[in-house]
């Protein structure tokens, strides 16, 4: 059997997700409309995951697709990262460290030996990184970063997301928004690195 290409494992990840969230999969229009192609395009991305025995179909109605979890190592590459809540690209605010689900990727869009967790971007201060109020950022966990680096801090106990700057006697924490100040202080606890944005259109 063929590998996935790129896209198919994008396609296999946003179904698996959305299963996820929803208890059914979704319509092909609705993979047509997140990856802005064509209703075509979408069929023909189904066509191919089935051919490759990742998805199959218990008949032809509407979200009946169903993904295939034996038959196919394609699938048992999904890696399910749990969402821990609320992060503030804004004002800091209190870290509601309760799980709330699951975001699903296909393992080769990740590092190896590398742990995730995911969170809900809330507020507007990281808008100029391209990061919007909405947003799941996947974070790659781990206890330092370098200057420059987008990082999840806590700061007085409360978590933000913001770009870090080690200073000589203090951290500088820098939005993304000129309508934020920076936040500064000598007591930051790092809990890990901006890996990547998933957003829904």
């Amino acid at each position: 059997m063929k590998e996935l290409t790129e896209r198919q494992k994008e396609v296999l990840s946003f179904i698996a997700g959305y299963v996820n969230n929803h208890s059914y999969p979704p319509t092909i229009r609705e993979i047509a409309v997140h990856f802005s192609i064509s209703v075509k395009g979408a069929h023909d991305h189904i066509t191919a995951l089935k051919r490759k025995r990742c998805l199959n179909f218990a008949d032809k109605r509407p979200r009946t697709m169903m993904l295939t979890r034996t038959g196919s190592e394609e699938t048992s590459d999904l890696m399910e990262i749990p969402v821990l809540g609320s992060v503030a690209a804004g004002l800091p605010i209190l870290a509601e460290e309760n799980f709330d689900g699951n975001v699903v990727m296909h393992r080769s869009m990740l590092k190896k030996n590398k742990k995730y967790f995911a969170l809900r971007v809330r507020g507007d201060s990281m808008s100029g990184a391209g990061i919007l109020d909405g947003d799941t950022a996947i974070i790659e966990k781990q206890s330092t970063v370098h200057n420059g680096e987008i990082a999840v801090a806590v700061v007085d106990e409360a978590v933000t997301l913001k770009r870090f700057y080690q200073e000589s006697s203090r951290t500088r924490l820098q939005a993304e928004n000129p309508a934020y100040k920076p936040i500064y202080s000598r007591d930051v606890r790092i809990l890990g690195r901006l890996f990547t944005i998933i957003r829904s259109y």
